[in-house]
């Protein structure tokens, strides 16, 4: 495996990589570093997956890449090294993926989430809505203030239904929560993750969940302040145990194996490929040592029900903060509504711009 590493492409720093001339290469690129304990890492777990399961394959990853016009030129770079597949990793390299791709048609481009696909752009995702409203209806559970927090970094489609299902799995076991949100405008944001814990405790929030690129700084935060936890990409539970209770995590390793060989051999046609807690490419993670037992079998009831296709969390009512219905009572949002979301549910305090 061949690793770069900048902020910028120039300043780059190449690994070589070892072992035999690889038949295929297979480029990475993720916006954040690979061992932040969260996103970027779950990508980078699911890139080494591809590395030891396919044979003859050389990856390369690049880290910490702007949502910029910076992106072209890593695809670029990759493209003129013999990479003929590109796993572009962060939401906003789509439209960068779609223009490089127009001028390299023989190049492969599977980019994580969106609704945009072209001629060699496909994107792929696992859906973890269901494991953050099983994640809600523990924090509803646990909560002694029925006041939850929530950590995100942009208001994007993606967060934004986390945070509804989150919410509305609290409010199904405890209809007087509310969700507050912070936004910290950037992926990887240390210092403000810290000062929103911090805020969110000095409020009496006893349950913060979150969407940033690294869960490390609010888990740590949280275990110092004495309070719990939802994580999110990666299983990071021994990192604070005191304030963990459970969290979502990524299993990317095998839906990029199935799409590399479809593209080898050929089938691969441009879509939108999709996982979830049913196929296992979304994970629930393990309980930790403050989640009661009767909470435990609740939830792990609730997740068989979703697995066997018995439960649908996005099932109505679901309204609007403004009291604006979505879907009434038994109808269920679409595909497209869920993934271009751009409200939240009542009952979460914050803003979508």
């Amino acid at each position: 495996m061949k690793r770069l590493l900048g902020t910028a492409l120039a300043a780059a720093l190449g690994v070589a990589a070892s072992g035999a001339v690889a038949d295929d290469k297979i480029g990475f690129i993720y916006v954040g570093p690979a061992a932040d304990y969260g996103y970027n890492m779950s990508m980078d777990l699911g890139r080494e997956h591809v590395a030891a399961t396919i044979d003859g394959v050389e990856t390369t990853a690049f880290e910490a890449i702007p949502e910029s016009a910076e992106v072209e030129r890593v695809m670029e770079r990759l493209i003129n090294t013999g990479h003929e597949i590109i796993f572009a990793t962060s939401y906003g390299y789509l439209d960068h993926a779609i223009k490089v791709g127009e001028k390299y048609p023989e190049v492969a481009f599977l980019h994580a989430g969106g609704l945009k696909t072209s001629k060699n752009v496909g994107t792929y995702w696992a859906d973890s809505d269901d494991g953050m409203y099983l994640a809600g209806v523990v924090a509803g559970s646990v909560t002694k203030t029925n006041k939850l927090g929530f950590v995100g970094a942009f208001q994007i489609p993606q967060l934004l239904r986390s945070i509804n299902a989150f919410t509305l799995g609290a409010q199904s076991v405890n209809p007087d929560v509310t969700t507050t949100v912070v936004w910290t405008g950037g992926w990887w944001e240390p210092q403000k993750e810290a000062e929103a814990t911090n805020a969110f405790a000095d409020e009496g929030i006893d349950v913060i969940a979150e969407q940033v690129d690294s869960p490390i700084t609010i888990a740590q935060t949280a275990e110092k302040r004495g309070v719990y936890i939802i994580g999110k990409d990666v299983d990071i539970s021994d990192r604070a145990p005191n304030a963990w209770l459970t969290g979502v995590s990524w299993n990317w390793g095998p839906m990029m194996v199935d799409m590399v060989k479809e593209i080898k051999a050929g089938t691969w046609k441009p879509g939108h490929v999709r996982g979830d807690l049913a196929s296992g490419h979304a994970v629930l993670d393990p309980f930790g040592k403050n989640v009661p037992e009767f909470v435990q079998t609740k939830v792990l009831a609730m997740k068989e029900d979703i697995i066997a296709g018995k439960m649908n969390i996005w099932t109505g009512p679901i309204v609007k903060q403004d009291g604006t219905t979505v879907v009434g009572a038994g109808e269920a949002m679409t595909m497209e509504q869920i993934e271009t979301t751009d409200f939240l549910v009542k009952g979460v305090i914050g803003s979508t711009n």
